[in-house]
């Protein structure tokens, strides 16, 4: 089985010099290697056949057969790694919190592994009979959410 390590410092060599960063490497049992590159600006396929042939060039076919796939991070997958989140500061986002409890609300700063999401919440103002929509912040700890990830919106 090819090692996920060699395949890592593959995808560290050819991102040198360019503004995409690595999102994720999986390698089954059965040499199926996936990997996720993302891009602030999105990922053009063009970039990821170059990659795909860079890591190709360097591996050997004929010492230990593999399928090769190379892609972009999905929209609406969970983050997994924190430049994900850096790039979406400012969009509309859900985290999953380690109770179970969901936020949707702006991803409104990133801070190391920590990050701060604004959501609409009503809340109850004395001298009201309603309760009035309050802008409330939340701060998560990336490693003790579930998941984390982009709302799209089509309107």
């Amino acid at each position: 089985m090819i090692e996920k390590s060699i395949i890592v410092k593959l995808v560290d060599e050819w991102l040198q010099g360019k503004d995409y960063f690595l999102v994720d490497v999986e390698i089954s049992q059965d040499n199926k290697i996936v990997v996720e590159i993302d891009h602030a600006d999105g990922v053009w396929i063009e970039d990821c056949v170059d990659l795909s042939r860079y890591i190709e060039d360097h591996l050997d076919r004929d010492e230990e057969d593999f399928e090769l796939e190379v892609g972009s991070a999905g929209l609406g997958q969970p983050f997994k790694v924190p430049q994900q989140y850096v790039n979406f500061v400012g969009k509309e986002v859900e985290v999953l919190d380690a109770e179970g409890k969901k936020t949707k609300g702006v991803l409104k700063e990133v801070d190391g592994r920590q990050f701060t999401v604004t959501a609409q919440e009503k809340v109850k103002v004395e001298g009201k009979k309603r309760p009035v929509l309050t802008d409330i912040d939340h701060t998560f700890n990336m490693d003790e959410v579930k998941y984390t990830k982009y709302i799209i919106s089509f309107k």
